[in-house]
């Protein structure tokens, strides 16, 4: 099987502020996340190939930054969407083609590794272990376990108040990759995209509504392996 990563990075990271996308802001070697992030995928000995999902504004920063670099597996730079999905469904899209009026997936089988490229610090360990667990699971995600009391909440603004206080050891926080054979995202997207609801906010989410009869296979993750959100996280 081949391991494609698609590095999603189409978001303009509002909630760092500025007018540059935050994938391509430094951290503290100067380098930016974005290049950490697919530095990450380029240098692991399963991914075969990598796609950059970029924001349409910003594609000729994503080429520059490639040619930079010298990386030698991205074979991709692709526009990304005005929400997270329809990065992801560009990407699915990009690694279809038509029969006729009808899309389907290439003859070679693969799997399509969708990854926030806002998570620059992910190990080589979880790469691996993502990989393995592909070979026996069509659906394989990342998270960490939930160390903080949880509440479920009810009403809004200065008028919330606790609900009840769930277990957090039935609780987890999901990081990635988020990795599938592709023939299982490809179905549950094309459903997704078809019935046209709001769909979830991250690929698990629509794989598990719209292609439930493939469970999905958690891997552990780090707290390493954080989302740069706000600009503190820069830090």
């Amino acid at each position: 099987m081949k391991h494609i990563a698609i590095i999603l990075a189409g978001g303009m990271g509002s909630r760092v502020g500025g007018d540059t996308p935050k994938q391509l802001l430094p951290l503290a070697d100067g380098r930016s996340i974005l290049e950490h992030s697919v530095d990450a995928f380029e240098q692991a000995e399963c991914i075969d190939e990598i796609a950059v999902v970029m924001h349409p504004e910003w594609m000729d920063e994503a080429k520059q930054l490639c040619e930079r670099n010298n990386w030698s597996k991205v074979q991709k730079i692709i526009p990304g969407g005005s929400e997270r999905w329809e990065s992801s469904w560009h990407a699915i899209l990009a690694y279809m083609e038509y029969e006729g009026e009808r899309l389907k997936v290439k003859g070679e089988r693969i799997s399509l590794w969708f990854h926030d490229a806002a998570r620059p610090f992910v190990s080589q360990r979880i790469l691996t272990d993502v990989a393995e667990a592909l070979e026996k699971y069509e659906a394989v995600t990342v998270a960490v376990p939930v160390t903080d009391t949880i509440y479920k909440v009810k009403g809004e603004r200065l008028k919330v108040k606790v609900e009840s206080i769930p277990p957090r050891e039935c609780f987890m926080r999901a990081q990635t990759p988020q990795a599938f054979h592709m023939e299982v995202v490809q179905s549950a997207y094309m459903k997704a995209v078809a019935e046209g609801e709001s769909l979830a906010t991250d690929d698990a989410g629509i794989v598990r509504k719209y292609e439930p009869r493939h469970p999905i296979y958690i891997v552990p993750g780090e707290e390493a392996n954080r989302k740069i959100t706000y600009v503190e996280d820069l830090k």
